[in-house]
C-alpha cells in the first residue's frame, strides 16, 4: 500500500524589516558649515566693537585682555571701563552658556546649539535696534558692548562643548599654529589645511565687511545682518559635524 506524499508545508511568512526612522540630529546644515558661518559674524562683531566702540573686542577676548593692559598703562585711545565690561559681559555670557549646555547635555545637540544660536541673534538684534534708536548716546556704547560680549560668551561656551577641531569661531590663533606646523614645512602631518584655512579666510571676509559697513554706514547695519545670519544659522543647523 503507498503512503500518500505528505504536503508540503507553507511558507512562514516573515516580518518585514522595519525601516528606521531619520534620525533628527542630520537634519540641517552641518555643524562645521554652520561654525565657519558664525566665524563671519565674529568679524563683523570685532569689527563693529574695535573700531566703533573704543577700541574694545567683544568676541575676541584674548584681543580684549591685551587691550586691558594697554588701557591699564594709560596708551592712549584705550578704556579702562570699556574693556572691563566687555570681559565681564563675556563671562557672564560664558556662564549661562555652560549652564546651558549642562540642562541640554543629554538631550539634542541639534536643539542645543539652535536654542544657543536663536538667543545670540536676539541679543545682537537688540544691540542693532539700539545703534539705530540711540546712536552717539554715552549709554548706547555701553549697552552695545555689554550686549555683544554678552551674545559672544553664550556662543563661545556653546562652540568650546560641541568640540568640533579647529573652529572656535572667534580665536585663531591655535588654527594658524596647527595650519603652519602639520604643513609641508612643518612635520606634513596635518589633514585639516582646509577646514583651518576657511576658517581663516571666514574671519578675514567678516572683518572687511564689518569694517567697510561701519565706516561708511555707522553701527546699526553691520549688528542687524549678524542677527540676520546668527538667526538664519539658528534655523537651519543640525546636530551633525
Amino acid at each position: 500500500m503507498t503512503t500518500p506524499p505528505t504536503p508540503p508545508t507553507p511558507p512562514t511568512p516573515t516580518a518585514p524589516t522595519p525601516v528606521p526612522a531619520p534620525d533628527p540630529e542630520m537634519r540641517g546644515v552641518r555643524l562645521v558649515v554652520v561654525l565657519l558661518a558664525l566665524t563671519v559674524v565674529s568679524g563683523l562683531i570685532d569689527a563693529v566693537s574695535y573700531l566703533g566702540l573704543g577700541r574694545v573686542f567683544t568676541a575676541n577676548m584674548t584681543g580684549n585682555v591685551v587691550v586691558l593692559g594697554f588701557a591699564a598703562a594709560g596708551a592712549p585711545g584705550f578704556s579702562v571701563p570699556h574693556t572691563a565690561t566687555s570681559l565681564a559681559c563675556f563671562l557672564l555670557g560664558a556662564a549661562a552658556g555652560g549652564r546651558l549646555a549642562a540642562h541640554c547635555r543629554e538631550g539634542s545637540r541639534r536643539t542645543w546649539t539652535r536654542v544657543t544660536l536663536a538667543a545670540e541673534a536676539l541679543l545682537v538684534a537688540a544691540s542693532a535696534a539700539i545703534a539705530f534708536a540711540w546712536p552717539g548716546r554715552p549709554g548706547t556704547l555701553y549697552a552695545l558692548i555689554a550686549l555683544t560680549a554678552f551674545a559672544m560668551g553664550l556662543r563661545n561656551a556653546t562652540v568650546r562643548k560641541l568640540g568640533v577641531p579647529d573652529l572656535t569661531t572667534t580665536v585663531l590663533t591655535m588654527t594658524l599654529t596647527g595650519l603652519a606646523s602639520e604643513s609641508r614645512m612643518g612635520d606634513a602631518s596635518g589633514h585639516r589645511a582646509p577646514r583651518r584655512t576657511a576658517a581663516v579666510l571666514a574671519m578675514i571676509a567678516g572683518a572687511w565687511l564689518g569694517a567697510w559697513l561701519v565706516l561708511h554706514h555707522g553701527l546699526g547695519i553691520p549688528l542687524l545682518i549678524a542677527a540676520a545670519a546668527s538667526a538664519v544659522l539658528a534655523a537651519v543647523a543640525s546636530g551633525r559635524e
